[in-house]
């Protein structure tokens, strides 16, 4: 991150913070979600909020703000990227920076459950609400929503999820459902990534709220995705996750962006943290996909 993109950010933090929400007014917002291959790629960002600072054997990455900050605005730059999702901290830089005209921006809303706790279920909502997002003019809310049978803050986790949805439908504003069925294992949260939890976590996420018509899903790309997207009509944005085989995963994102409800990607540090460091070319590979 340059220098003077740095201080940029903190002489408006400290001198004038009415510059975020100036910038915010002044964005030009993007007029579809969707680019013009016909879907969604759109830059993750908002692990570490949750504490989740790792990419592959470094398990600090994320933590060094001003390069994450540079690896954004280059990915941002590069042609068929529609969209980025993020914590307030982070989207607020972007907004200083004015690197999110004519991009989609969905706000991260829970990240209560941090990486490694003993309450990772209890995901509660920490980051925006339908109300902020509204006023910032952006596209859309997403939440995660693990489900984990065996965890009594299961219950609670699925009804903030279900007033989520509610209070973005009702503003005609998109809520991204991120669900996946968890265990608890050796006292950490895995999730189960099997073909028949995943179908199992899509029927129950798509019967959230009460409505749905402006509910997306963002999913795990496994094995069947034919079987998981047949699973709800509700429009389905593939994540990428921690990604050892890139090969392999652009692959498997290829034949899953075929399947009829599936509208684009949602990545992150796969493509934030490629392996051989160039992430230019690795935004331009997955957008390829498309």
């Amino acid at each position: 991150m340059l220098s003077d993109n740095v201080s940029r950010i903190v002489s408006a933090r400290v001198g004038d913070p009415g510059a975020i929400p100036a910038a915010a007014a002044r964005r030009v917002k993007a007029t579809s979600l969707l680019g013009e291959h016909g879907k969604a790629m759109i830059i993750a960002a908002d692990h570490p909020a949750r504490g989740a600072n790792g990419v592959g054997a470094h398990p600090t990455a994320m933590a060094d703000r001003f390069e994450l900050l540079d690896r954004l605005c280059i990915a941002l730059e590069r042609p068929g990227v529609t969209g980025v999702l993020a914590t307030a901290d982070i989207l607020e830089d972007l907004l200083l920076l004015g690197v999110l005209d004519g991009k989609s921006v969905f706000g991260s809303m829970n990240r209560a459950g941090l990486a490694g706790s003993t309450f990772e279920i209890d995901d509660r909502f920490t980051g925006y609400d339908a109300e902020t997002i509204a006023a910032m003019g952006f596209d859309g809310g997403k939440m995660l929503t693990r489900i984990a049978l065996d965890d009594p803050a299961t219950p609670t986790a699925l009804t903030e999820t279900a007033r989520a949805v509610n209070e973005l439908n009702d503003r005609r504003l998109i809520a991204m459902v991120e669900p996946f069925i968890s265990v608890w294992q050796d006292g950490k949260v895995r999730n189960d990534l099997s073909t028949d939890a995943v179908v199992k976590s899509v029927t129950i996420a798509s019967g959230l709220g009460r409505r749905s018509a402006y509910t997306w899903l963002k999913l795990p790309v496994v094995k069947d995705m034919a079987r998981v997207l047949a699973s709800s009509t509700l429009p389905a944005l593939l994540l990428g996750g921690e990604v050892k085989d890139a090969g392999a995963a652009f692959a498997s994102w290829g034949k899953a962006l075929k399947l009829p409800t599936a509208q684009g990607l949602v990545v992150g540090r796969s493509l934030l943290y490629p392996s051989n460091g160039d992430v230019a070319g690795a935004v331009d590979k997955a957008v390829s996909l498309l």
